[in-house]
């Protein structure tokens, strides 16, 4: 089977399934977190979060997809902000060519936290219920014939109980992800006409038909999964005319071979016309859902919505960003976040603009096949304008991410500032996650993480 996943490999954009990893804080004594190898150059100043150097770690081998959320108790003026991680990774055991899984950093979902979001203690212990130590959400043994047995990946997590940046005792965590299962589908339906010529018929993949699933967490370290409506546990699958389990969603709607990396956004509305609303809409849409997707037709990378009321059953409304000819997503769109505009007032509080929203995501050039982060806006959160690039990859061959970067994640800062965390590729292949800052979220520039000395 070793020649499946090969070919399926060099016949793609060598980026494809790019399998993303992170990296771990310099640290000079103790280090608290591995490193897989010495850092290499003088470029990484901004690396945060590198694979485990421990060979038994569930992420030793590749890790991807930060999601970055700061915390603090509203009931207190003292600095007692956490910084919480959520991450996927994966280990050799998912990466055999026996299992014929497509080449990703997904394999189970870990969990690190911070005081300053710059260095970072991995979660050693991970939930007492997981297939894997030091994994907070793990692949699914229970139900052979789950959506996510042979590997899950991150998407977003959120807090919806109250708001998104508070944690408050009783809220509820909501974690969406993604995962395959061991069903094998063609290599040849994921390549253009001219690559999958290439391929011998009847070559075949595992994992690829990726799936849309949920899980809830009281303390964000022990995850439940919530059943979905389709048979695998999937919340929402890619829609499928000749699947008699994926939905009609409807001519504006075209046929996937995938969906995953979900982003899901919490629709705000001013009071006022929410207490209008809600006497008169009992079925608003509370919950936005943007996933990224392959298109069967077209074999287009792009980037889909879906909405919901209750944010576990979801309806699909079409693509909202596909990739533009001839420029940096030309290749395909994907692996977005979505953060609302805000500006620091006066007395140093955030304040949120109405109806502005920005994109961020992962674009594939159409020139050099490389990945960069884009952007794009909107008012209503259904119709985007693309801005351009906001994020290039690492200047010289030597850069830690100078072959790609994406998986963008956005969070402000105190001080005015917004830091992005993604993930980026070096030239060896080695990955890691990142971090950039900005203070109008369209110019970025590369964070110094810093350097932790010990005096013992």
């Amino acid at each position: 089977m070793k020649w499946l996943c090969t070919s399926f490999i060099l016949l793609t954009n060598p980026t494809f399934c790019q399998g993303w990893s992170s990296v771990s804080s310099l640290r000079l004594k103790p280090p608290t977190l591995h490193t897989r190898s010495a850092l290499k150059s003088k470029n990484d100043h901004n690396v945060v979060l590198r694979p485990s150097a421990n060979p038994t770690s569930f992420d030793s081998f590749k890790i991807g997809t930060a999601r970055v959320h700061r915390y603090s108790d509203p009931d207190t003026t003292a600095d007692d902000s956490e910084y919480i991680m959520w991450y996927h990774a994966r280990d050799t055991s998912l990466n055999h060519a026996d299992n014929s899984l497509p080449p990703l950093s997904t394999g189970r979902i870990g969990r690190a936290t911070s005081r300053n979001g710059l260095i970072w203690e991995r979660d050693e212990t991970g939930s007492f219920d997981a297939d894997r130590e030091g994994v907070s959400l793990g692949l699914n043994t229970d139900s052979w014939w789950g959506f996510d047995t042979a590997h899950i990946g991150l998407g977003q997590v959120l807090l919806p109980m109250v708001s998104p940046s508070i944690r408050s005792e009783g809220g509820v965590y909501v974690m969406y992800y993604m995962g395959g299962s061991y069903e094998e589908t063609k290599i040849a339906d994921y390549l253009d006409h001219e690559k999958s010529a290439r391929v011998p018929e009847g070559a075949t993949i595992k994992g690829m038909k990726l799936k849309i699933g949920a899980a809830i967490s009281q303390d964000g370290v022990t995850w439940g999964r919530i059943e979905g409506d389709d048979p695998s546990g999937a919340c929402m699958v890619p829609h499928d005319l000749n699947d008699s389990n994926s939905q009609n969603f409807g001519k504006d709607v075209p046929e996937e071979l995938y969906c995953g990396w979900p982003e899901v956004v919490v629709n705000p509305v001013a009071a006022s016309e929410s207490s209008r609303r809600a006497a008169t809409d009992n079925n608003r849409d509370n919950f936005f859902m943007y996933y990224s997707t392959m298109l069967k037709d077209s074999k287009e990378k792009a980037i889909g919505m879906a909405v919901s009321t209750n944010g576990f059953g979801w309806s699909k409304r079409g693509i909202v960003l596909s990739p533009s000819p001839g420029t940096f997503d030309g290749a395909g769109c994907a692996r977005c976040n979505v953060v609302r505009k805000a500006t620091l007032d006066e007395e140093g509080f955030w304040v949120e603009k109405e109806n502005s929203w920005i994109m961020f995501y992962e674009g594939v050039s159409s020139n050099d096949g490389k990945h960069r982060i884009l952007a794009a806006e909107s008012s209503d959160l259904k119709t985007w304008t693309k801005i351009g690039l906001v994020l290039d990859v690492g200047e010289g061959e030597q850069a830690w991410d100078c072959k790609g970067v994406g998986s963008p994640h956005v969070i402000r800062l105190d001080d005015g500032y917004f830091r992005m965390y993604y993930t980026g590729e070096g030239s060896d292949g080695e990955t890691a996650i990142g971090v950039a800052k900005s203070v109008d979220m369209h110019n970025w520039e590369r964070e110094q993480a810093g350097l932790v000395f010990s005096l013992e």
